[in-house]
């Protein structure tokens, strides 16, 4: 029996020691674990610092193209309610030159023909002065009728013209860079043939 219990420690022994190598080569691991983790970690941070930095890059640059754009309209259309309400001097002036008649006006002579080409001088210097400021006049006389510049009036029966032509102007348009400052007030052809399909609008 004494000697059965000296076998079994010594087999537990060997066991034991057969153990360690494995023991030693886990603790071997754990040390380097830490290490690959605050790599990982910092690596994560890294990238989303960088992401983060990108998005802000963006911004900035989104922001930097809004605020020129901002500026630029700002520039080019702080005139518009002032540019807006000049239009009715002018559209009195040319109420003025239109109510002579183009008989008087042919025969005008001495103090009325100064007046009259005052008048007309006055308003060719207004154009020019709102012209210089962005705003330009629409005279849509022969062209197709555009809701985005034109205001229909009425309708003229007209079977010479193509349908949708502006056959008469009421009142003249303005616009103001790219905006409509005022719409041209028009009469519009109705009863002749459909105008021809634009090829850049079918495209």
């Amino acid at each position: 029996m004494p000697q059965d219990d000296q076998r079994q420690t010594t087999v537990e022994a060997g066991a034991g020691a057969a153990q360690d190598p494995a023991s030693a080569g886990q603790g071997a691991e754990a040390s380097v674990d830490p290490i690959a983790e605050t790599l990982a970690l910092l690596t994560a941070e890294r990238d989303e610092l960088k992401d983060r930095m990108l998005r802000t890059l963006a911004e900035m640059e989104n922001l930097r193209r809004r605020t020129e754009r901002e500026v630029a309209d700002a520039r080019a259309y702080a005139v518009t309610n002032f540019a807006r309400d000049v239009l009715n001097v002018a559209d009195n002036i040319r109420r003025a030159l239109e109510s002579v008649p183009a008989d008087a006006k042919a025969s005008a002579e001495g103090s009325l023909k100064g007046l009259i080409d005052g008048i007309e001088l006055t308003e060719r210097d207004l154009a020019k002065t709102l012209e210089r400021h962005g705003v330009k006049i629409v005279e849509p006389q022969g062209q197709k009728f555009d809701p985005n510049r034109h205001q229909a009036m009425f309708e003229v029966p007209n079977p010479e013209v193509p349908a949708g032509t502006v056959v008469q102007v009421v009142q003249s348009g303005y616009v103001i860079g790219d905006r409509v400052l005022r719409p041209a007030l028009v009469g519009v052809a109705k009863g002749g043939p459909k105008a021809a399909a634009n090829p850049a609008d079918a495209a």
